[in-house]
């Protein structure tokens, strides 16, 4: 029974992680969370991390930069028994800070709304690669064809591809005149080791995932992003204080929040609601359920507010925006 009880939560975790979030998206992610929540054995080791570490992306990455086999569960479930005790202090030390700069095609029909000059901030960021929506290219699909967007200096070698869906594509990009973020690890993506992990990060069969963050960490390393150190709920205020007064401040996040208990949400939606700023949330339904809950989203997405209203159906890795019809 204690072992049952141990095992459970994590046997529940991965069979969700296999149906809704690898599910179409990453088959061989599926098959290894399906396997793990059906392996008593596997289920147990995890169950041993603290809970914040049990996440299948954290613990299939730290398999994989170890050199783990994935083709086969039967292969990985054996390696990953044979070096648990190597696999544990990578997924302690380490955590997931995926940096996602396709994530900024889905935050950019809301940052396009804004008038200029922005003073961006970004709450997680990881190694900042969200910060640069002004440097990125973009093709969004349209029912009337695609709509592309460079940046003033001409296309960049970064290029966002997202669907749109009862959407206009942004006809401009931001004005974006001061950058900076607040990680409690922050990131250094031109460092070998750190890059090795952020494209470790990144879900095995996504190699224009992989190629992007070296292609988006060569633009951060000529204009770096001021990146603190800090709790974001400690840290908000002051840094939000440091922003040119003449620009308009945009605070914003993804896939974030989920990492914190509930108490530390509502203390940060506190913060940046008391803030003069525009509030840009790209996070799971469950983050804000008492916002989000009206709204029918498709299963694995995130749900983009802007100032707590909710605009849009987001994929995780920016690949669609679906437009809320009726937002409250």
């Amino acid at each position: 029974m204690l072992h049952e009880y141990r095992t459970a939560p994590v046997a529940e975790l991965y069979a969700r992680f296999a149906a809704v979030e690898a599910r179409g998206v990453s088959p061989l992610y599926e098959a290894l969370a399906s396997g793990v929540s059906e392996d008593g054995e596997v289920c147990d080791h995890i169950a041993g991390l603290p809970d914040q570490k049990r996440q299948p992306n954290l613990v299939f990455a730290a398999s994989r930069h170890l050199g783990a086999p994935v083709d086969d569960y039967g292969q990985w479930r054996e390696w990953i028994l044979a070096h648990w005790d190597s696999v544990v202090p990578v997924a302690m030390e380490r955590f997931t800070q995926t940096n996602e700069a396709a994530r900024c095609a889905t935050l950019l029909p809301a940052l396009a709304e804004i008038e200029g000059p922005i003073a961006l901030l970004e709450v997680g960021a990881s190694a900042g690669l969200c910060l640069y929506p002004d440097r990125y290219s973009y093709a969004y699909q349209t029912p009337s064809g695609t709509v592309t967007l460079d940046p003033e200096t001409g296309p960049s070698p970064v290029l966002l591809e997202c669907e749109l869906r009862g959407s206009p594509a942004p006809t401009s990009l931001p004005n974006v005149v001061w950058r900076a973020g607040i990680d409690r690890n922050p990131l250094d993506a031109t460092d070998p080791d750190t890059r090795s992990w952020l494209e470790t990060l990144v879900w095995p069969e996504h190699h224009d995932r992989r190629t992007r963050i070296a292609e988006a960490a060569a633009i951060a390393a000529e204009d770096p992003p001021h990146l603190v150190t800090a709790d974001l709920n400690e840290a908000l205020p002051t840094l939000a204080a440091s922003a040119p007064p003449d620009a308009h401040l945009v605070v914003f996040h993804s896939a974030v929040l989920a990492y914190l208990p509930k108490d530390a949400r509502t203390q940060f939606r506190d913060t940046v609601t008391s803030l003069d700023c525009t509030w840009i949330s790209n996070e799971s339904p469950g983050v804000f359920p008492e916002t989000t809950a009206p709204h029918q989203t498709e299963a694995g997405s995130f749900t983009l507010t802007v100032n707590g209203t909710p605009k849009a159906q987001t994929h995780p890795h920016g690949r669609t925006y679906t437009a809320l019809r009726n937002p409250t």
